[in-house]
């Protein structure tokens, strides 16, 4: 359940190659690879709840978000659950563009969004060629990987009380003291990225405000600093953030 703040720098960008260089974690590739890539590459806008991809669909295109946020949503029939929640900038599911499979998810923009979409095969040949872009991708997957690890682990060792305590205290770190944020989705996304019910959501909060964080429509408010950190104690190994951080080139 980790909630990512690294935001997108990528804000000016008209062009695909500009988007690419603007990416902080490609900025050891190669001119040379970002020129090739861009030449095979869109810079696209998509707005709110647009869906960028089913399940079980097979990659046409990566995926690079540059500006945006992606929810990444199981499916099961007409029933939906939150996988994770993708913030600029990053790939979406790029072991599926790799290796040729289907996607697991289906990707839907939460707010509007800007993408730089690849030629799946164009961003395989540079990957497979390139070692510092193979670098970064594996990066990527790492963080990816890192996170889901981290979310494995909250919903096994936290109750459901925790869960909601320790998302919302860690939607509010960044906040200036006495201020409000605002949640980041619906109610029932959190909730099914919790792993409760909406039912069980919703009475919870009132136990969590017990405890000086409340939420108050879409808006969370910290009350009881002490007592919210008393209470729901973040952990760097369950809620710290995954930056993208590809290992340095080694200069021979």
């Amino acid at each position: 359940m980790d909630i990512e703040r690294q935001e997108s720098t990528v804000t000016t960008a008209s062009t695909p190659r500009e988007a690419l260089g603007q990416t902080p974690w490609l900025g050891s590739v190669p001119a040379a690879t970002l020129d090739r890539l861009a030449e095979q590459s869109v810079l696209h806008r998509m707005p709110s709840n647009s869906v960028l991809f089913e399940q079980a669909e097979t990659p046409a295109f990566a995926l690079l978000v540059v500006e945006g946020s992606i929810e990444m949503l199981g499916v099961h029939g007409s029933e939906e659950t939150l996988v994770e929640f993708v913030r600029a900038p990053d790939l979406l599911l790029p072991a599926a563009v790799l290796n040729r499979q289907p996607y697991l998810l289906r990707a839907r923009v939460l707010d509007e969004a800007r993408l730089v979409m690849i030629q799946a095969e164009a961003f395989r040949r540079a990957v497979a060629s390139d070692h510092a872009l193979c670098l970064a991708v594996l990066a990527c997957q790492a963080a990816h990987f890192r996170r889901q690890i981290k979310h494995a682990k909250t919903l096994q060792l936290r109750s459901a009380e925790e869960r909601i305590g320790c998302y919302l205290l860690n939607l509010t770190e960044a906040a200036p003291p006495g201020g409000t944020v605002r949640l980041p989705m619906e109610k029932r996304l959190i909730a099914s990225q919790l792993g409760i019910t909406r039912e069980t959501f919703s009475r919870t909060l009132a136990v969590v405000a017990r405890h000086g964080i409340r939420v108050d429509g879409d808006r969370v408010i910290v009350e009881d600093a002490a007592a919210a950190d008393a209470r729901f104690r973040l952990d760097p190994l369950l809620d710290g953030p995954e930056p993208i951080s590809p290992i340095p080139m080694q200069r021979t």
